[in-house]
């Protein structure tokens, strides 16, 4: 018999529920009172539960249809999103977007975007991935993710098309305590090469072999850049952080930004960009995000 509920014996005992009375329930559905409480009797009859009591002036939930109630809830929720996801596929929405975000992007930023993707694309889950220079390339090419946020390496892989998002400042600090902070002026690279650097390391081969930003004879590698944070504000190396990682390191003195030959005043700025296969352009869902990424400026200034 359970095989047999129905959908609309599901939604009217919710309604009832919620209402107070099979007359407003019916009033809700848009149905006559009598089929609404029909639906509610055949479901009790079905599944061989009382869910309301009905000796009062108004039906009251019994403790067994409390329970059921959240269990109703739960399939006609499920059911909901299944028809929403099933309308979004058929206009070509995707049933999931895989994104990869290079770790220098601020993830205050992604996280305010995220919360307007979810209230946009309700049937879309979000996955996301976090890596670093190859590593947020890898998972666009070998199909994980169908969309990257980059910015770390200068050479794109042929297989993928980029549009420009926004900027990052990119600094060079140490600790107040490192002997880099204690210079004036303008450090001379020669002054570099006498202290450890470091570096962060990429975990896929797109790399392998070229160096960016590495100024040092002397490197220490790591492969997060949380890890490459601890060890700065613990004076073990220097070494280039996004801006909007260390900015209140620097303005609380626990950081120390580092005035380097060749490196404008104010740093430098990383361009980041949104990447996707050639073969494989983003669906309405990607899109959006793209767009939305590309009016991110001023949300990064403030994760500064």
């Amino acid at each position: 018999m359970l095989n047999s509920v129905s959908l609309d014996q599901l939604r009217s005992f919710i309604a009832a529920a919620d209402q107070g009375s099979f007359s407003a329930a019916a009033r809700k559905l848009r149905r006559a009172q009598s089929a609404v409480s029909e639906l509610v009797s055949g479901l009790e009859a079905q599944i061989g539960v009382t869910l309301f009591d009905r000796s009062g002036r108004y039906p009251k939930l019994t403790p067994e249809g409390l329970v059921l109630l959240a269990d109703a809830r739960g399939v006609i929720s499920g059911v909901d999103f299944m028809k929403a996801r099933a309308k979004g596929m058929a206009s070509g929405l995707e049933p999931e977007l895989s994104v990869v975000v290079d770790v220098f992007f601020p993830i205050t930023a992604m996280t305010e975007v995220a919360k307007e993707f979810r209230e946009k694309f309700q049937g879309t889950p979000l996955r996301l991935y976090v890596e670093a220079l190859g590593g947020a390339y890898q998972p666009v090419l070998d199909g994980r993710a169908g969309l990257g946020v980059v910015g770390s390496l200068p050479i794109m892989p042929p297989a993928l098309t980029g549009e420009r998002l926004t900027g990052i400042a990119f600094a060079m600090v140490a600790a107040r305590e490192h002997p880099l902070a204690s210079l004036r002026g303008t450090i001379p690279k020669s002054e570099l090469t006498k202290h450890v650097q470091l570096v962060l390391t990429d975990r896929s081969t797109l790399s392998e072999g070229r160096e960016f930003g590495v100024m040092s004879s002397k490197t220490w590698r790591l492969a997060d850049l949380f890890a490459k944070h601890a060890f700065l504000l613990n004076g073990l190396g220097w070494g280039g952080m996004p801006m909007h990682a260390v900015q209140r390191d620097i303005n609380e003195g626990r950081l120390v930004e580092l005035a380097i030959e060749d490196v404008p005043p104010g740093g430098l700025i990383l361009p980041m960009s949104a990447v996707f296969p050639t073969s494989a352009p983003p669906g309405p869902a990607g899109r959006w995000l793209i767009e939305r990424l590309k009016q991110c400026s001023s949300q990064v200034s403030n994760a500064a």
